[in-house]
């Protein structure tokens, strides 16, 4: 009580106050401070002065907070996360809150080249983006160009991820972050990025997908359009069908000019068009849109194409195997090719007449059969050799 009373006659606070005051005090002791302290410019300019012989300033602990801050930028995560939309870049850095948003243009496009690039920042690991039906395009290949570790992921195995993370709710900047967990968390393999040659056949091979179903679906309305109130509309829908037989015919044109100019792709297509069964779009989907067949082995193709049989076990249960994911359009044509291979093909019409007597349902036959074929297209691709039926290459 003497000392709490000294204490309020010389107008300093009491003992219990000062107790108080220190107790909840948050700043943290200089002793901690040390070692973010070493590692400022001032601190390693001290140390040069202490060696020459001067006398060092202490540091002040002002200078802890520019401190913490180098030390979370050389802790920062270098895995990345781009939402990409059509206007807007939604970019987020894993562990590190925030996002910032660049314009898909040019010129946002080398803003974040730029900032990506700058000595002082932590160096990209990964950078994640989705497949957003080409708006990514633009991004991937001023990224890729100089040299970063990008790499296009399917958007459903991200949403799938996010589900399983809890991350039910949707906007740009959480599917940015999402994408960045995503690229830390599971590590999604790099990819050589296609050539402006791949990707302008690609381009061709889906206008001519569309051109197709434009004209199928036109051809229909024709034959539904009867009766003399339909006059009008019949001719619209001719000239319209003329219309897009003859685009159809300019793009096929066009798919042969790139064929042609590489040498490559001009032995692969002649090796894919000696199998019997397989004809000039086949041929094109397989080199358009299954750039890896020659590459790999027989099941990583087959699983490519979702041709590869999927267990469905658990337990004593044992289900039925099924097929499916994959690239659809390389499915759908090899099912095509495979129909006339049936009938034309003599090793393919005997190992699938040997599976429907064996008791195997017609699909499942015709399914294995399509597995058979692009299981031996891989092997011929992969070394060079035209098809010979006394030689079965692989075995499905």
């Amino acid at each position: 009580m003497k000392v709490e009373s000294e204490n309020r006659v010389r107008g300093g606070t009491s003992v219990k106050n000062r107790d108080l005051i220190s107790t909840r005090s948050k700043r943290p002791p200089r002793s901690r401070l040390v070692l973010e302290l070493e590692q400022l410019p001032e601190a390693r300019v001290q140390t040069r002065r202490a060696k020459l012989g001067a006398k060092p300033n202490r540091p002040r602990i002002q200078d802890g907070v520019k401190a913490q801050a180098l030390s979370e930028r050389d802790r920062m995560s270098g895995y990345l996360g781009i939402d990409v939309s059509q206007d807007e870049l939604v970019v987020a850095r894993e562990a590190v809150a925030g996002a910032t948003i660049y314009r898909n243009d040019e010129r946002g496009q080398c803003d974040l080249l730029r900032e990506l690039t700058r000595k002082d920042s932590t160096p990209p690991t990964l950078i994640v983006l989705e497949a957003t039906g080409g708006y990514e395009r633009g991004v991937v290949a001023t990224l890729g160009s100089a040299g970063l570790p990008v790499v296009v992921v399917n958007p459903r195995h991200v949403r799938e991820f996010a589900k399983a993370t809890g991350r039910l709710a949707k906007t740009d900047k959480i599917d940015a972050r999402v994408l960045a967990n995503f690229g830390a968390l599971v590590k999604p393999e790099l990819k050589p990025l296609p050539t402006e040659a791949e990707e302008e056949l690609k381009d061709l091979l889906a206008r001519r997908q569309q051109l197709m179903q434009m004209l199928v679906a036109e051809k229909q309305r024709l034959q539904q359009a009867t009766g003399r109130k339909s006059q009008k509309l019949r001719r619209e829908l001719k000239s319209h069908v003329v219309d897009l037989e003859r685009r159809l015919r300019m793009t096929d044109s066009d798919l042969d000019d790139t064929i042609r100019k590489s040498p490559i792709w001009r032995e692969d297509r002649e090796i894919l068009e000696s199998f019997p069964g397989i004809g000039k779009q086949t041929s094109l989907m397989l080199l358009g849109e299954l750039s890896e067949i020659g590459t790999v082995g027989a099941r990583q193709i087959a699983s490519l194409s979702g041709l590869a049989p999927m267990n469905r076990d658990s337990g004593r249960y044992r289900g039925k195997r099924r097929t499916g994911g994959g690239r659809t359009h390389v499915r759908s044509a090899l099912y095509m090719a495979t129909m006339a291979a049936i009938r034309h093909n003599p090793v393919i019409k005997a190992y699938y007449g040997r599976l429907v007597a064996a008791g195997k349902p017609r699909m499942v036959a015709l399914i294995a059969s399509m597995r058979k074929i692009l299981v031996t297209l891989n092997a011929m691709i992969k070394t060079k050799t035209r098809w010979q039926a006394q030689l079965d290459l692989t075995t499905a």
